[in-house]
């Protein structure tokens, strides 16, 4: 059920890797990448605490936020 719920938010992520972060200039300030990040929240906290804990980093991801190693909890 939870791969399910997960499929669409997974396969956007995806699309965003493959077609449109290639054109953009690297700007990730943390180590997963804030996409890779939010991949690996989803499939193993699932939609709702996965889908929080991924808004919450790329909220961080600017000049004023973190930086460096922080792997998915």
């Amino acid at each position: 059920m939870k791969k399910i719920l997960i499929a669409p938010f997974v396969l956007l992520v995806r699309f965003y890797q493959l077609f449109i972060s290639p054109m953009l200039p690297s700007t990730c300030r943390y180590s997963p990448t804030c996409s890779q990040y939010t991949l690996e929240a989803l499939k193993k906290h699932g939609l709702f605490k996965g889908g929080w804990l991924s808004i919450k980093r790329i909220a961080s991801c600017n000049p004023w936020g973190g930086s460096g190693y922080d792997p998915v909890p």
